[in-house]
């Protein structure tokens, strides 16, 4: 009697086996390669969220008190109490025209200097141009001498042809010269200092104890001389002797000595010149507060 053939028995097609294995190195090899990778923390964030929204996740989270914000740096902070500052005038500055201020300031300083410079000089020139036609018998003769010095006129008069040796009594001669010198110092503007000096030889007689009174008399003359003529106001006048404490050349020889006895008649032109820079210094600062004002500005203190 044969048995009937074994029915088939049915179960899972040999070729699934090899897929399951397939797919498990699959899957094992894209875990290694996450494994190796790194995560971008904010872009996981991001992605996450767009997915959320996408697919309609929502989550609430009930807030039992108000959030406040802290900082990790004044976490520990105490403010104090606020006290205001009184401030007595309001002060404004702006950093585009108080440079440009300060700029105007300094170019109209520079032709203020340059302007009085130039007004002392051409004074100073004509001045001596004057008395050099003035006096140009005396100065070929070499009776006196003209020189400038900064901002003054230096007139030199030689003992030569004006004051007898000894003596403060003028020769007619240097009183002719005096009045019409007195006539062109009446014109320039400045202080006129007269200095006697003399030479080292000491004097002692009835009316001249030492050179000191010697050079103190001859420039009292001259300033006399300049006084009679009524031109030169006396307020402009300076008397002053120095005997012979202050010598042109050493007093070794007969002709040094007589180059250091000597009378100067000096005009300064510096308070003119001052004078006449404070006029324009405060012409220069009425028009800088009148530009301020169109301006207004308030230049820094």
């Amino acid at each position: 009697m044969e048995l009937p053939p074994e029915e088939e028995k049915t179960g899972v097609p040999p070729w699934v086996v090899t897929f399951a294995d397939l797919m498990s190195l699959l899957m094992c090899f894209f875990v290694l390669l996450l494994s190796f990778s790194e995560i971008d923390a904010q872009r996981f964030k991001q992605i996450a969220g767009e997915l959320s929204k996408a697919f309609g996740v929502q989550r609430e989270v009930p807030a039992l008190e108000i959030p406040m914000g802290t900082s990790p740096i004044f976490d520990k902070f105490s403010p104090g109490i606020p006290e205001p500052t009184p401030v007595d005038s309001v002060r404004q500055q702006t950093t585009e025209q108080a440079p440009q201020l300060e700029t105007l300031r300094a170019e109209l300083e520079a032709g203020l200097q340059s302007q009085v410079s130039d007004v002392t000089r051409q004074q100073l020139e004509i001045t001596q141009q004057a008395l050099a036609q003035l006096l140009s018998h005396e100065i070929t003769e070499g009776r006196l001498q003209l020189e400038q010095d900064r901002q003054r006129l230096v007139i030199r008069v030689e003992e030569k042809g004006s004051f007898p040796s000894g003596s403060a009594d003028m020769t007619p001669a240097f009183l002719d010269m005096l009045d019409r010198v007195a006539d062109v110092l009446a014109r320039v503007p400045g202080e006129i200092t007269i200095e006697g000096h003399t030479d080292n030889i000491p004097i002692s007689t009835a009316r001249f104890q030492s050179n000191w009174d010697l050079s103190a008399a001859r420039a009292s003359s001259v300033a006399n001389a300049l006084l009679y003529s009524q031109a030169v106001n006396p307020e402009r006048l300076r008397v002053q002797g120095y005997a012979e404490t202050r010598p042109r050349t050493s007093n070794d020889s007969a002709d040094n000595r007589a180059l250091n006895r000597r009378v100067e008649i000096i005009i300064d032109l510096s308070g003119p010149a001052a004078e006449y820079e404070a006029e324009l210094r405060q012409l220069m600062e009425d028009d800088l507060s009148e530009l301020v004002r169109e301006l207004d500005v308030q230049p820094a203190p």
